[in-house]
């Protein structure tokens, strides 16, 4: 576990995902925001989150409000929301690390990759937000009921993607705050490879039943160098 902790605002945090981000964060001792539309959703989401993390710093804002009130800011909204929410946090975003979970689905056809216009919803993000703002890509392939179990080993690799390796390495810590295992995947022109997997992913779940698919990237690092093959 990390020894820095962080204030942490979940833009979309009353949903699954976001949630189950925030619950996994703030019992590791992290201070949570949960960013909402609606103050009052807000304060609900947080209440909640409170309840099952009670010795958790937890408030509830309205997202432009959690952006610029956060050290850290988790994008979590579907992808038809992101382009508008992205637009309303961006002043907030300025100078710090925000961490896109966007995956461009194109209901109904989830099971199907879809790029958009920059390639991936990550490069996207920080074209938008532009320079001034240390986008990373992670946590796209992991199953929202598993955050939400606390008790649940998730048996999913986390890759990250962005153009700062220092922001990268943060959000590799939190993924490990989180107990996940995760991996630097280069710049975040290629959160494209994460983003595609989720659609490749919900159609294996269909396929095999499974609940929750996720990856593993195998080998041990620093192998190369000390002979093995």
């Amino acid at each position: 576990m990390t020894e820095t902790k962080h204030t942490i605002a979940v833009i979309g945090g009353t949903g699954a995902l976001g949630f189950g981000l925030a619950l996994r964060w703030a019992t590791a001792g992290h201070s949570i925001i949960i960013g909402s539309r609606a103050q009052d959703s807000a304060d609900k989401g947080a209440a909640r989150l409170a309840d099952l993390a009670p010795d958790a710093t937890v408030s509830g804002l309205e997202n432009s409000e959690a952006a610029a009130a956060a050290e850290i800011i988790v994008l979590t909204v579907p992808f038809s929301n992101q382009a508008p929410m992205l637009e309303a946090i961006k002043p907030g975003c300025q100078g710090k690390i925000m961490v896109d979970v966007t995956v461009p689905l194109m209901p109904p056809k989830v099971r199907t990759v879809h790029l958009p216009e920059h390639g991936s919803a990550g490069k996207g993000a920080q074209v938008f937000l532009g320079d001034g703002v240390r986008v990373v890509s992670a946590f796209q392939n992991v199953a929202a009921d598993h955050l939400t179990d606390l008790a649940h080993d998730i048996d999913c690799d986390i890759l990250v993607c962005g153009n700062d390796p220092e922001a990268r390495e943060i959000v590799v810590g939190l993924a490990e705050d989180a107990s996940m295992r995760a991996w630097h995947a280069g710049r975040i022109d290629n959160s494209v490879v994460a983003e595609a997997l989720t659609s490749a992913l919900i159609f294996m779940n269909n396929r095999y039943k499974i609940a929750g698919a996720g990856i593993r990237i195998t080998g041990t690092p620093g192998s190369a160098n000390s002979g093995e093959h």
